[in-house]
């Protein structure tokens, strides 16, 4: 298979080029939300291993908020973050990206510190790379190839029953699914579907990740005895910041939300950034690092394709810390309206939602890490909202295609390429179609 991986290049805007660059943006769009696919500067829909992709502006308007700890806030540069997932190594992608769209980089970017004319494209993009804590994706191994042909798999077969539905009603389904192999082979063999097989997985990625199975367990077993010794002063420490820790959750701006909403619902799938800033102290970094290390190692080893944990809208999602480890910024692709996602992380993985972001500051209040806290829903949405982040440019492979869509389609694949099928796998497989 061809894994996934992902890129973010975080880099400090200079102040004099702000309203250049956000036109520069701009120009890349139809209308605000609505990229361009063949925009001139970055031409997304030219590079077949990339699946997403978003420039990002990182506005944070929620600094002011650390004065509930009676600290003075820290005056942060305005960042430009550009992001995206691809199928294969993230460094071989952005190699291509220059080799292509190079000129359109490099007037994004010169809008940024630290990048002249003779600055080297491709190491200045490595040299602010900002790494994951922690990644989701929805479906390892799943490419954007065989996501877009999977999907003319899915029309043609469709079109081909509809077209004969005389012939297809009251067909026992082992007999539709002989039909409709055939019709798939002779389809291939007209040239006229593409089915690829997948490429061997890479043995260095192979290596990495079987050492990432073994070492964070191994890692937890070497350490359990200190961490056995330090669980209660912890416990202690983290119950006491709990019960004293202020909420912020006022409610959101109106033209905050107007403006999120021009960004927002012109496709089936939408994008959400979410920044913000961590409680000070250890406990509360350690809490972030700790639980954010878990989330990515069952993300990666544990988790069902197609699911984090019961939730299914999610294409690809990532935490990163931005400029050091006082903020951090969440960026997902996830299928539906805004509202739609709250509450799927609220109803389906509320314990989860608490654990990985109740370490922000102004968070509702939560008990033992998990309880509570995203419980008190109109709290937890006005702190969502007033943190959430606009994308001046966001790309999306596939169009009109939900994460569900994308695996019923593997699904009745797999179906049409197995020979054999039991009388329940030849029900279920027919309910797909």
């Amino acid at each position: 298979m061809t894994p996934q991986s992902n890129f973010m290049v975080v880099a400090a805007i200079k102040p004099e080029r702000e309203v250049e660059l956000r036109q520069l943006l701009d120009s890349m769009n139809r209308a605000p939300g609505r990229v361009d696919p063949n925009n001139e500067l970055i031409p997304f829909a030219e590079f077949d291993e990339l699946h997403f992709a978003r420039f990002v502006i990182l506005d944070d308007k929620t600094t002011e908020d650390i004065r509930v700890y009676g600290l003075a806030p820290r005056q942060y540069p305005l960042y430009l973050a550009f992001l995206g997932d691809v199928d294969g190594d993230a460094n071989a992608f952005l190699g291509k990206l220059i080799k292509r769209a190079g000129k359109g980089l490099v007037r994004i970017f010169s809008c940024c510190e630290g990048f002249t004319s003779e600055t080297n494209l491709l190491a200045w993009m490595k040299q602010h790379h900002a790494p994951a804590i922690a990644a989701y994706v929805n479906w390892r191994g799943r490419t954007v190839r065989q996501i877009r042909e999977e999907a003319a798999l899915y029309e043609a077969v469709q079109s081909y029953i509809e077209k004969n539905a005389g012939t297809f009603e009251g067909l026992a389904p082992r007999e539709l699914h002989e039909k409709l192999r055939s019709f798939v082979k002779a389809e291939k063999s007209g040239g006229r579907l593409m089915l690829s097989r997948e490429n061997p997985t890479p043995i260095g990625w192979q290596i990495k990740n079987l050492l990432h199975l073994i070492g964070l367990p191994l890692l937890a077993l070497l350490v359990s005895p200190l961490l056995v010794v330090l669980a209660p002063f912890y416990i202690i420490a983290l119950r006491r910041l709990e019960k004293s820790d202020p909420e912020v959750c006022p409610t959101a701006d109106q033209k905050h939300s107007e403006d999120l909403s021009k960004f927002e619902d012109h496709d089936v799938t939408n994008q959400f950034s979410a920044m913000g800033s961590l409680k000070p102290g250890l406990v509360r970094l350690l809490t972030t690092i700790g639980v954010l290390k878990t989330v990515n190692y069952g993300a990666r080893h544990i988790t069902r394709p197609g699911r984090l944990g019961r939730i299914r809208s999610i294409h690809f999602a990532r935490w990163v810390f931005v400029a050091g480890t006082e903020r951090m910024i969440f960026c997902s692709n996830y299928d539906g309206s805004v509202e739609s996602y709250m509450d799927d992380f609220i109803n389906k993985t509320g314990f989860g939602l608490n654990a990985s972001f109740s370490n922000g500051i102004g968070y509702p209040r939560t008990n033992w890490l998990v309880l509570d806290g995203c419980i008190d829903e109109r709290n937890y949405k006005e702190y969502l909202r007033r943190h959430t982040l606009p994308s001046q440019v966001w790309y999306k492979a596939y169009p009109g295609l939900t994460a569900v869509d994308l695996e019923r389609h593997t699904r009745i694949r797999q179906g049409l390429e197995t020979p054999s099928m039991t009388d329940d796998e030849l029900c279920q497989w027919v309910a797909l179609l």
